[in-house]
C-alpha cells in the first residue's frame, strides 16, 4: 500500500510496507520500468502543518541489453530515499525537490515520488561486466566470446598520418 489518509498521518506516522507494481500506470512511455515490482519501505510522518516526510528504501530490479555487446542484463537498484511532500500553497512548494500536495487532498500517493526516485537511481545504460570488451565494430562478433580477423587489422585511412609521424624528429 503506497497511499495514505493525511488525516491519520496528523496524529501518527506511517510505516511504509509496500510494491510499486511494474505494470502500474504511474509509468510513462520511455521510462527505464522495472522488472518486477519496487518494493518500498519506511516511514512517514508530518513534519509541520501540510506538510509530510518520508525516509525509506526503495529496491528493485531492472532488464536491459548490455551497452556494449547487447547481452541481456540484470541489475539491482537499491537506494536510500527521502521525500518531502508540502501543500501546494506552501511558500516553499515551488522547490522542485517538494512534491506538491492538493490542499484538498485526503490521501497521500507515494507512487510519483518512488518513480521519480526509481528513474533517477536506476543505470541508464546497462553493462553485463565492467570488462565487458564488446562487440567488434566491423563483422559484429562478441568479443567476450571470442577473437576476430577485424580486431588485428590497421585502418588504411589512417596512414598518412602513421607516415608523417613516422618522419617527424620528434620520434
Amino acid at each position: 500500500m503506497l497511499s495514505f489518509d493525511l488525516r491519520q498521518l496528523d496524529t501518527k506516522a506511517a510505516q511504509v510496507s509496500g510494491a510499486l507494481a511494474a505494470d502500474d500506470p504511474i509509468w510513462l512511455d520511455g521510462d527505464l520500468k522495472p522488472a518486477g515490482p519496487v518494493q518500498v519501505t519506511g516511514r512517514l510522518s508530518a513534519a509541520g502543518s501540510g506538510r509530510f516526510y518520508f525516509s525509506g528504501h526503495i529496491e528493485g530490479d531492472t532488464e536491459g541489453n548490455c551497452r556494449r555487446c547487447l547481452q541481456d542484463t540484470k541489475q539491482h537498484v537499491s537506494e536510500e530515499s527521502h521525500f518531502f511532500f508540502a501543500e501546494a500553497d506552501d511558500e516553499e512548494a515551488d522547490d522542485p525537490d517538494i512534491f506538491r500536495l492538493d490542499s484538498r487532498a485526503a490521501k497521500l500517493d507515494l507512487r510519483p515520488a518512488v518513480r521519480e526516485q526509481w528513474l533517477l537511481a536506476a543505470p541508464a545504460y546497462s553493462l553485463c561486466r565492467e570488462d565487458c570488451r564488446g562487440l567488434c565494430p566491423s563483422c559484429g562478433t562478441n568479443l567476450n566470446e571470442t577473437t576476430c580477423e577485424c580486431a588485428s587489422r590497421i585502418d588504411p585511412r589512417w596512414d598518412a598520418l602513421r607516415t608523417a609521424r613516422a618522419d617527424s624528429p620528434m620520434t
